[in-house]
């Protein structure tokens, strides 16, 4: 039976660990709020990042979702455990890991925030869309096949009004993940505000620190507000 090993680990660091904490706290007030009119921008990019990343992965996950219901997959044979493949490789890798492969192959900035935030998205949205592709009431589906219509018409009368409360609700309840995701994203070069967060870290700026941290926590909740707002609205 192997065993945990943990030579690497410095215990009288871990020992002094909440006294460092303590420390850095004390140094973190008051933050320095005239920081954040340098924050502004970085902020813009990381809500760009998520937007963009979360619409760029609807127009991917939707094809591939229809292509991973049962219901719906015109080949299950082939393009079943083709979309199904996306969606687990998706999902699989960290948003952090899209980020740092793609820093080094497009180069750092926001760019790579947003391709990172569609790859990571795209079995996210569209496994919970093919769940709810396979749940909608087969009734429907053959009343209007019943009237001779061609599978477009199907999937345009029959199919989408059952499922777009669901789609809806997917859509901006990841975008609120992505808001999450993407203040973390500049801290491998990947854009936004978390490179300000590196910076500040790196030279033991603290008010700087507690600044952006703050100015993540707004953003944050600001966008729980919002997404629970939509929801109501669609669903």
């Amino acid at each position: 039976m192997p065993i945990v090993q943990a030579d690497n680990t410095i215990w009288s660091f871990v020992w002094d660990a909440p006294r460092q904490a303590a420390s850095i706290l004390s140094r973190m007030v008051p933050p320095r709020l005239s920081y954040a009119s340098e924050l502004w921008g970085p902020l813009w990019d990381t809500i760009l990042i998520a937007t963009f990343g979360t619409i760029g992965a609807i127009f991917l996950a939707v094809p591939v979702a229809f292509f991973a219901a049962r219901n719906t997959s015109p080949a299950r044979g082939v393009l079943r455990p083709v979309a199904l493949f996306v969606i687990v490789a998706s999902r699989s890798v960290n948003s952090l890991a899209w980020a740092l492969l793609l820093v080094t192959i497009v180069g750092p900035g926001i760019l790579a925030g947003m391709i990172a935030i569609v790859f990571r998205s795209i079995g996210f949205i569209a496994k919970l869309l093919y769940e709810a592709i396979e749940e909608i009431d087969p009734r429907q589906v053959e009343a209007v096949r019943a009237t001779g219509a061609h599978p477009l018409q199907v999937l345009r009368l029959a199919i989408l009004p059952q499922v777009i409360p669901a789609f809806a609700g997917i859509t901006v309840y990841r975008w609120d993940i992505n808001i999450r995701e993407s203040t973390v994203l500049g801290l491998v070069g990947a854009g936004g505000i978390g490179l300000q967060l590196q910076a500040s870290i790196n030279v033991l700026a603290w008010r700087n620190v507690a600044v952006v941290l703050l100015l993540i926590l707004v953003t944050v909740v600001f966008s729980e507000w919002l997404t629970a707002r939509v929801r109501r609205a669609v669903i």
